[in-house]
């Protein structure tokens, strides 16, 4: 089995570029937002969901890692009052994805949950220049010859063509919902034991894939199912954690036209494996009778925080 990222690059024809893009760095790096404002915030919230309302020694992953994420978008919710944009988002959750696509002479298809979906009146704008997708016509896509890249995709019949993005969903995304826009996917690795979440590798390929697949999605209902590259590309962000390390991922589709290797690639930025903190003692280990580990969270690391934060404003700022 291959590493996930690049087999997955394969199958959306993707050229990948390590590290966030500058447009979300000068996010990041804008004093006027204030994000150092609310460090001290995120420090708060992160103790809140690891270290408060239990006793217990090593609190369940399945808790306190959909309450981080709560917490994180809470504090990102705030700056709606600063950029009433914001309040212009929607989050779906239990949403699920279907989209269709040809690669060589091979159906491909992405369904089912989609994580949690940000969604926003108004598209992501793009994070590459013309001239930077232009530029992709030369990159080589990776083979694996004499190995099938499909090798170990799952095959099924499909006797529907679909390309859907969140048809499915509790809230049913109809013609006219004002939300229509895929902004940011969330992905959640909260199982308890460690078999069951997926690792940062497999994660990182996964995140790709449902970013894409609503990507794509978005670009057939928008232009039709002619292969093309588009005028405007479209942008769908994606962010995984396990309540401690963050994937993050913004992914830029350039093109419908997916079948040949050669042309105009689409483009992912990966920033992988960010911890935003080292580590959360519930109770102090003691050692002969001297403290070797106080109770509470160490090591936070505010830079993951405001790649979160990042990602929700952008567009916004």
């Amino acid at each position: 089995v291959f590493p996930g990222v690049r087999q997955a690059q394969w199958l959306t024809k993707t050229k990948l570029v390590e590290g966030l893009p500058p447009a979300l760095q000068a996010i990041m790096d804008n004093p006027a937002l204030g994000l150092q404002e609310l460090e001290e915030r995120a420090k708060h919230m992160v103790s809140h969901a690891r270290l408060w309302g239990t006793a217990e020694a090593a609190p369940r992953r399945e808790r306190y890692c959909p309450m981080l994420f709560e917490n994180l978008i809470h504090i990102c919710r705030l700056m709606s009052g600063k950029y009433l944009s914001l309040s212009k988002r929607m989050l779906a959750r239990n949403c699920r994805i279907a989209a269709m696509w040809e690669r060589e002479s091979i159906l491909l298809q992405v369904r089912g949950l989609s994580g949690i979906l940000m969604n926003s009146m108004s598209p992501v704008p793009p994070v590459a220049s013309k001239e930077e997708i232009l530029a992709t016509k030369e990159h080589v896509l990776e083979t694996f010859y004499p190995i099938a890249p499909t090798i170990d995709l799952q095959e099924v019949n499909v006797y529907k063509d679909l390309n859907d993005t969140g048809h499915m969903c509790p809230l049913g995304f109809r013609d006219g919902y004002p939300y229509s826009h895929p902004h940011t996917l969330f992905f959640l690795e909260s199982a308890n034991v460690r078999t069951d979440r997926f690792r940062p590798e497999q994660l990182r390929a996964k995140m790709l894939m449902f970013a894409f697949g609503n990507a794509l999605a978005k670009a057939k209902a928008l232009h039709g199912n002619d292969p093309k590259v588009l005028e405007q590309p479209i942008v769908v962000q994606s962010i995984g954690t396990d309540g401690q390390l963050f994937q993050f991922m913004v992914f830029q589709l350039n093109t419908t036209d997916l079948v040949p290797n050669d042309g105009v690639k689409n483009l992912v930025w990966i920033d992988s494996d960010q911890n935003l903190y080292e580590r959360a003692q519930c109770v102090p280990e003691v050692k002969k009778g001297v403290v070797t580990k106080p109770a509470g969270v160490s090591g936070f690391q505010p830079d993951t925080f405001k790649k979160f934060l990042a990602l929700y404003l952008h567009g916004t700022v």
